[in-house]
């Protein structure tokens, strides 16, 4: 063998894995596998990271943030599921992985699973909770009706509304009720109604159909668009037994389209009917309430009072002369008593006066130019002037002498 024979290219690993990057991605650009989850983790970038396996391998897959967003279906580990996407290469790692772009579940069970899963997220932020159920208004004036323009579940509810309710206004908001997309725009006209005044009750529904068919009112993005809704709603899915995560967020939950317009209006024929009876039941009472109305003014009319309207007068005008005349004589004997009483107290002071001790041969002296008697000998001087009351007449004298004994005669 030569020595200058052709040496075996060398390569880097990272050019290994390049090589093998390229070849996948060639050879494997779009591809379906079915597998079941496992691994399954949510990145804080938004990113979700998985793994699929059968029973004898499993391969690495990834979806990226702006493809997760667009999933219908909540996975979880253990869904068996189908991915679609191209297989590539990881450089740096050395490890090949499927970058997902689709992923459905696969048969009926995994969509019921899918159901439950996200049931069970709902119910823990609190979407089914009765305390934020709405009531529905009694007599709306202005309903929408948020379904597909062309399926029979709008023609039954226009028909049923318009005969029971014709007072109602009818907004027909046409959506897409299934298919890529037809969550989205759901949730999209339940918020555009929310914005609009007016609007006083709201149906959202479709017609029956499998459970693929009736998806998009599965999904999270419907929920989250009826649970703050500040206009009551109705959801009306499929048939009689299909429940759908819209039946439970809603404020109330119909069978049928039928069944909706049932709900949110009266029957104008029943309402009739209960008017009708009210007015008669009005016109009894109020026919009762005259006749016995009418019994009593004849009775009053018919009483003494009324009938003899001067007897009453008379017994007035007699009873008033008899209190006159009791007055009188309480007058009469009030003036007696208060006569009796001056002569009693005339008689007292007539004895107290002291005009009767001046007839007993007393006198009074006082001090010429003053008002009060002298009643002592200290009172007076010699040469003062004074005046004496007798029981009859005065008398002026002037003093000589005084002095505290008796004056010797």
């Amino acid at each position: 063998m030569s020595l200058y024979a052709s040496q075996p290219r060398v390569y880097r690993v990272s050019e290994i894995n390049a090589l093998v990057r390229a070849l996948l991605e060639s050879e494997f650009a779009d591809v379906w596998i079915e597998g079941e989850i496992s691994n399954y983790k949510q990145h804080a970038s938004g990113h979700i990271y998985f793994t699929l396996k059968d029973d004898k391998a499993q391969l690495n897959a990834v979806i990226w943030r702006e493809q997760a967003r667009r999933l219908s279906f909540r996975f979880a580990d253990g869904m068996a599921v189908r991915a679609y996407g191209y297989l590539t290469c990881y450089v740096e790692g050395g490890r090949y992985q499927l970058i997902t772009t689709q992923l459905q579940p696969r048969g009926q069970g995994a969509l019921q699973q899918a159901l439950e899963l996200l049931k069970q997220q709902l119910a823990r932020r609190g979407f089914f909770d009765p305390a934020h159920k709405k009531p529905l208004p009694r007599f709306p004036r202005r309903i929408a009706l948020v379904t597909s323009k062309e399926g029979a579940a709008l023609r039954d509810m226009v028909r049923i509304l318009s005969r029971r309710w014709p007072l109602a206004e009818l907004w027909v908001c046409p959506v897409p009720v299934q298919g890529q997309g037809a969550a989205e725009q759901i949730a999209a006209r339940i918020a555009q109604l929310n914005t609009l005044p007016g609007i006083d009750v709201m149906i959202v529904g479709r017609g029956g159909g499998s459970l693929e068919d009736l998806w998009a009112f599965n999904e999270e993005i419907v929920a989250e668009a009826l649970f703050p809704s500040r206009i009551p709603t109705v959801s009306a899915v499929g048939h009689e037994v299909d429940y759908t995560i819209a039946d439970f967020v809603a404020d109330r939950r119909a069978a049928t389209p039928s069944e909706a317009a049932e709900i949110v209006v009266p029957d104008r024929r029943e309402v009739f009917q209960r008017l009708t009876t009210w007015r008669d039941r009005l016109h009894k009472a109020l026919r009762a309430w005259l006749t016995e109305k009418r019994q009593s003014l004849t009775r009053l009319v018919r009483s003494a009072p009324l009938s003899r309207p001067t007897a009453r007068l008379h017994d007035l005008l007699q009873e008033v002369d008899e209190q006159s005349e009791r007055l009188l004589q309480a007058g009469r004997r009030r003036l007696q008593q208060l006569g009796e009483r001056v002569q009693h107290t005339a008689l007292r002071l007539d004895t107290l006066s002291p005009l009767n001790v001046l007839k007993r041969g007393y006198s009074l002296t006082w001090k010429l130019g003053q008002s009060t008697c002298v009643r002592s000998w200290q009172e007076v001087q010699p040469g003062d002037w004074v005046c004496t009351r007798l029981h009859v007449g005065t008398i002026l004298c002037r003093v000589e002498s005084s002095q505290p004994g008796e004056l010797t005669r």
